[in-house]
């Protein structure tokens, strides 16, 4: 659970440290790699080799527009809905959904969305599970690029197919059910869990010894990402740091994709993104949940697929 504000002397202290060592005595990796401005995204458009990808459903990329030149992928194209909703879908599915855009395992591909960055990290965690490097989200989505001067359409864009091949998948940033039953059977110390939903749903019902940061705190208010820095300073707070293992999950690990890419993009590594989620969690009644008294639980079902 995010914790009480801190006195502003605190937070002027953790400032001073991050900006003395750069990591605050934490080892971060490489920071701002994943996540670019609505400026440089529609700089880099025109350049060859570059795919533009607008991921809101097809119906409002085509009713509300898009910006032109952008190609449509939606969630669905990229989930599978067994054991439940929004899973993973297989190498094949992905790829065919890639190579039907326009997208090569050569493309540069610039993603938005106008969710709340959520759909657009889903599809760069996707791509790159599969194993796609050249793969970026743009902070703010469809808000910040038509503020940055980008063009919008209500004409669908047409391309060529292209030919894309999944050989990979890296396991090592998903983890599965049993993974998660392990740590709450047999904690390993450097293994945290993420919880990304909302307050209400947290206290509903949560993986026992989960931190909470409701993933909607990784924007400011105008819907564009935090900084590096102030990511790194809210998580340090938290107790979230890049030395440990931090297993993320919402609903169907939706929002936590959004989470996951922030992290990534601050420099962390250790991270997992728990694919089945709550729903998955919760569809097995033996698990223990941590509720607060509080509130009534809160059915699985009633909440936003996300």
């Amino acid at each position: 659970m995010i914790r009480k504000t801190r006195p502003i002397g605190f937070l002027l202290i953790l400032i001073f440290i991050l900006s003395l060592t750069g990591c605050g005595g934490y080892e971060f990796d490489e920071t701002g790699t994943e996540i670019i401005s609505a400026d440089t995204a529609l700089s880099m458009a025109s350049n060859e080799g570059v795919v533009m990808v607008d991921t809101q459903k097809n119906s409002v990329y085509l009713d509300k527009g898009h910006v032109q030149g952008a190609v449509n992928i939606e969630r669905e194209d990229i989930v599978v809905s067994d054991p439940v909703p929004n899973m993973l879908a297989p190498a094949d599915q992905v790829g065919n959904t890639l190579g039907k855009a326009g997208i090569s395992n050569d493309s540069m591909v610039l993603i938005y969305d106008d969710n709340n960055n959520m759909d657009a990290a889903r599809l760069w965690w996707t791509m790159k599970v599969y194993g796609h490097e050249n793969v970026k989200v743009v902070s703010g989505g469809l808000k910040a690029l038509v503020e940055a001067g980008a063009q919008v359409s209500k004409d669908n864009t047409t391309v060529s197919e292209a030919s894309y091949e999944i050989d990979s998948k890296n396991t090592e940033m998903i983890a599965t059910l049993d993974e998660v039953k392990a740590q709450i059977n047999e904690p390993k110390e450097g293994v945290k869990f993420l919880d990304t939903r909302t307050k209400e749903e947290f206290d509903s019902g949560t993986i026992p010894t989960s931190i909470h940061i409701d993933y909607i705190n990784n924007n400011y208010p105008n819907g564009e990402y935090r900084s590096v820095q102030d990511v790194q300073i809210m998580y340090i707070e938290n107790g979230v740091v890049p030395e440990d293992t931090s297993i993320m999950y919402c609903k169907t690990s939706i929002r936590a994709a959004q989470t996951y890419l922030v992290l990534y993009n601050a420099g962390y590594r250790n991270l997992k993104l728990y694919d089945g989620a709550w729903l998955e969690y919760t569809s097995d009644d033996s698990l223990p949940q941590q509720q607060s008294e509080d509130l009534p639980p809160v059915q699985p079902n009633q909440q936003d697929n996300s």
